[in-house]
């Protein structure tokens, strides 16, 4: 068994989007009053407030303030829940010695979703239907599978969403044989053992002169103003048609190698960690990250395996006699073996040394417990 996200586009009312903005605003104070009480708590009298005990009083809170009523009272409880997640998030980043970063209070605009954890939803092929809020109309695009979870609602640009998370059972696929190793790149997006080279579609890049020059007509606008917000949600539109077509690729790519292999090999990349230098733009836009997690998760769902690896000299390292040093890379895309003379294109000599470190581990899959993508290991459906 496996999680899946399952997204629809929702058509509210107007009444019903009245609704749904209303909630947005009522779960947004109650996330900056709960963060106020505990920062306020520990300043003056050194006491820790519990995610617990602030959900205690939530009764009190619907007592006082009628109108928290007509919110479901487990979308309140998540709110509460998300905060003390958050809160501890910051307190691990604090003992790991990382950038801690307080949890922050959220402004008008950046609270979009609320999510119905347990019960209060259920949905049909033409509506969804939602506690406090009534029967929306959806888009049932696909039938949803497996025994639905949790229902999340988000306002994406002025658009409203709902994401059903639901656990499926696997559907391994049949074997293939075949094993590969990936090496991923900014020229090209990806290189296989196999001399497969993908070419990377470069979407922010191409889309880099329409944002330019919405985010030079949105600096023109005075702040508040209903231009101001119109050129604003014209450029939020922009970036995430590039998301979406970033998401796209990468689940079309994912697809193609878990479909034709039975092994995935590739680098164990810090991606946070460069996307900060030189090349910063063209990693981000390639996104490395959310690629290797997606290969990842359709892994656990058809059986297959991935194996993130030590990406330390793999392009320095001969593919054939092994030796290692900085000269065998004599330029971007040749790799001459200064030992054994052997030639090839960089990429690929990398992406062989990737599937060569990968085959070790094959044989210890089944003892192996599935990780996090930005962690070195092994993922596996089986």
């Amino acid at each position: 068994m496996h999680l899946k996200t399952f997204r629809y586009r929702l058509r509210p009312t107007k009444a019903q989007e009245a609704t749904l903005t209303e909630q947005l605003r009522l779960c947004r104070n109650l996330y900056n009053a709960a963060l106020q009480e505990r920062r306020d708590a520990y300043r003056k009298a050194k006491k820790t407030v519990t995610g617990y005990d602030q959900m205690k009083s939530l009764t009190e809170i619907k007592a006082a303030l009628p109108e928290y009523a007509g919110v479901y009272s487990q979308v309140l409880q998540d709110v509460i829940k998300r905060l003390d997640k958050a809160f501890k998030a910051f307190f691990r980043r604090v003992k790991a010695g990382q950038t801690p970063g307080y949890p922050r209070f959220k402004g008008a605009g950046w609270y979009d979703s609320i999510c119905y954890p347990q019960s209060g939803f259920s949905v049909s092929e033409k509506a969804a239907f939602f506690s406090k809020i009534g029967n929306i109309r959806i888009r049932l695009h696909r039938p949803l599978e497996g025994k639905v979870k949790t229902a999340t609602i988000t306002r994406d640009c002025g658009e409203w969403y709902v994401n059903y998370v639901c656990e499926v059972e696997s559907a391994p696929l049949p074997a293939t044989g075949n094993q590969v190793g990936v090496d991923v790149g900014t020229t090209y997006f990806c290189i296989t053992s196999d001399g497969e080279f993908v070419e990377n579609p470069r979407h922010f890049q191409r889309s880099m002169k329409a944002l330019r020059v919405g985010q030079r007509s949105l600096s023109r606008k005075k702040r508040s103003s209903n231009r101001h917000r119109k050129a604003k949600a014209a450029v939020a539109k922009l970036h995430r048609k590039v998301a979406r077509q970033r998401l796209d690729f990468h689940h079309k790519t994912a697809a193609k190698l878990i479909r034709e292999n039975d092994l995935v090999a590739h680098e164990n990349l810090n991606v946070s960690g460069m996307g900060k230098g030189n090349l910063a733009r063209s990693i981000h836009d390639v996104g490395w990250g959310q690629f290797f997690s997606l290969l990842s998760f359709k892994a656990a769902s058809a059986g297959r395996t991935v194996i993130a690896v030590d990406p330390r000299y793999t392009s320095q390292a001969c593919s054939q006699c092994g030796h290692t040093c900085r000269e065998n890379r004599v330029s971007q895309s040749r790799f001459v073996c200064q030992s054994c003379g052997h030639t090839a294109n960089a990429d690929l000599n990398a992406a062989l040394n990737i599937l060569a470190r990968a085959l070790p581990s094959v044989g210890n899959v089944d003892q192996q417990v599935m990780r996090s993508p930005r962690s070195p290991g092994i993922y596996s459906g089986e």
